[in-house]
């Protein structure tokens, strides 16, 4: 008989998969509406900043770019759409169901002043990348403030917002 060396923290990690586990199991259950089961999804999205954008990606497997909405209110950006089931007639024996389906949308607060006519979307091989150029960032106005009873104003450096 061989001994077996116990290691404390491969048992933690494995309680650990087995609670994630349950947990995914407990979220993602399917949920009847109408008789017929609909699995919430959410798709996965990234969103990076690069020098003059930032970016988003979705990732949208099985969908066009028809059935995708992109819109941009009030600075937030919302993306929703319907991914539709493969399999509308249950006259085959399905015996195991894990592809999501339904309707999903996401919104994402962007920073004030992006311009909506710039914001550029591209959809392909599941993927839709939407760039949204970054705002211009406001640089102070210099005033210049005369002192004194001289007619030549003389330079002195301040902002030229008010305090409200």
């Amino acid at each position: 008989m061989a001994l077996i060396r116990w290691e404390p923290v491969r048992e933690l990690s494995s309680i650990q998969s087995e609670v994630n586990r349950l947990f995914n199991t407990f979220f993602d259950t399917p949920t009847t509406t109408n008789g017929g089961g609909v699995r919430r999804w959410i798709p996965a999205m990234d969103l990076v900043e690069n020098g003059e954008d930032y970016v988003l990606r979705a990732d949208l497997p099985g969908l066009s770019e028809s059935d995708v909405n992109i819109e941009l209110e009030d600075n937030v950006l919302t993306i929703s759409g319907e991914r539709k089931a493969a399999h509308e007639e249950r006259k085959e024996g399905y015996y195991r169901v894990e592809r999501a389906f339904g309707r999903f949308s996401r919104s994402l607060t962007l920073p004030k002043g992006v311009d909506p006519q710039a914001v550029q979307a591209h959809f392909g091989d599941g993927v839709l990348e939407v760039r949204i150029p970054k705002p211009e960032q406001h640089k102070p106005h210099k005033v210049a403030i005369s002192v004194g009873s001289s007619t030549e104003p003389q330079t002195i450096e301040g902002s030229g917002e008010s305090a409200s």
